[in-house]
């Protein structure tokens, strides 16, 4: 049977995350610290418009690109949160989540053999899905020491001929770094020197604790060369909702809406409309979110450093990304001794890339209680390795 398969599909690694969530939910009194979602339910006002919907019937398909009304409230708030200005009628398409708005950009413009720079440690499947696309991903390795940020001269050092894009997501995931404005600037120098195009993963946008968020497409000549991958999951809560959207220049876009057509048709209709409520009114609930989140990363990263685990303080999205290099354990041995010996649940670094080896992930989108409990925890398994 597997000579059936594609050889494609066949070279693709599984998750490496999926093994320990799985090992995970079959043991008893465990804390995850590995999820990447909020643990806020979605507001009931949102829920409540997606409700509304159903009863009055709204079930049928929307628009391929999404409903109008939301891609207007889309346009809306990408231009006043964001300085950010694209068309709701032929720049901005409702997607799947933002997962398949990702998968959509690649597929979109990557010819075979086409490379794209990821920036390591990054989110599984950056990688995987631009081989899917046909396409090369050529990893830059960033570093603690620079607390995971991109330098752009490190940029120079891998475009060859081939290069096409520059993969680029902050606040990132796994290790919460996020790009000021100034470092941005320098990064997007180089990408028109080059002439690339820029995939901007900013599904944190809304989890910006420190700086005030800047999108790369905001920048001079940044526009027409950026697509912009977001959604509703991270600073909206409606993981589940599977809803994102893409921003890009006119012609991108509608590359990206022709294979849209062909495999998805649409993005959920109830859930559109729980979108539009989101948009419309729930700014405040984010910044109740966001002001959660930030004493909980404030109290995990002083908490990992006071054991010996040292841990930058990072700048958005809900992850930390503690050093454990001085355990001599290997990031898997970490994560699997501490949740067989301890019950706590943590994603190995080395799942996001080569540079995240020596590392672990962990999620602050838990409960205080939890999370004080979780710190006993590794502190005791740490302790115990001195």
């Amino acid at each position: 049977m597997k000579d059936r398969l594609s050889s494609k599909v066949q070279q693709l690694k599984p998750s490496g995350i999926r093994r320990f969530f799985d090992l995970a939910a079959s043991m008893d009194d465990v804390i995850s610290l590995g999820v990447g979602e909020p643990d806020f339910v979605t507001s009931w006002a949102v829920r409540e418009a997606s409700i509304l919907s159903l009863e009055r019937g709204y079930t049928s398909y929307t628009a391929n690109a999404g409903l109008l009304e939301l891609r207007r409230e889309i346009e809306k708030y990408m231009q006043e949160s964001f300085s950010v200005s694209y068309r709701s009628t032929d720049e901005i398409i409702v997607t799947v989540g933002a997962s398949q708005a990702l998968d959509l950009a690649m597929r979109a413009i990557i010819n075979p053999g086409e490379e794209v720079i990821v920036v390591e440690p990054n989110f599984v499947s950056y990688s995987p899905l631009i081989e899917l696309a046909g396409g090369k991903a050529v990893a830059i390795g960033t570093t603690e020491e620079t607390e995971f940020k991109l330098q752009p001269e490190q940029i120079e050092q891998v475009i060859t001929n081939n290069t096409k894009a520059l993969l680029l997501c902050s606040p990132n995931n796994p290790t919460g770094s996020s790009l000021t404005k100034k470092e941005l600037e320098a990064i997007a120098e180089i990408v028109r020197a080059h002439d690339l195009l820029v995939i901007a993963d900013e599904i944190y946008a809304e989890l910006t604790y420190d700086d005030t968020f800047t999108s790369i497409a905001s920048l001079e000549g940044m526009k027409e060369r950026t697509i912009i991958v977001s959604g509703f999951s991270k600073g909206f809560a409606m993981t589940g909702w599977r809803l994102g959207y893409l921003c890009a220049p006119k012609e991108i876009a509608e590359a990206m809406l022709k294979i849209h057509q062909y495999t998805m048709m649409c993005a959920p209709t109830m859930a559109q409309y729980g979108a539009i409520e989101a948009l419309k009114n729930g700014k405040q609930d984010v910044e109740e979110m966001r002001k959660s989140y930030r004493r909980r990363r404030n109290y995990m990263v002083k908490s990992l450093n006071e054991m010996g685990l040292n841990c930058h303080l990072p700048g958005g999205a809900f992850y930390v990304f503690p050093s454990i290099k001085h355990t001599n354990l290997s990031s898997e041995q970490f994560a699997e001794q501490l949740l067989l010996e301890e019950r706590v649940a943590v994603v190995p670094g080395n799942v996001f890339g080569k540079g995240g080896e020596g590392h672990i992930r962990c999620s602050y989108a838990s409960s205080m209680e939890s999370l004080e409990e979780a710190m006993k925890r590794i502190s005791r398994f740490v302790h115990a390795r001195q």
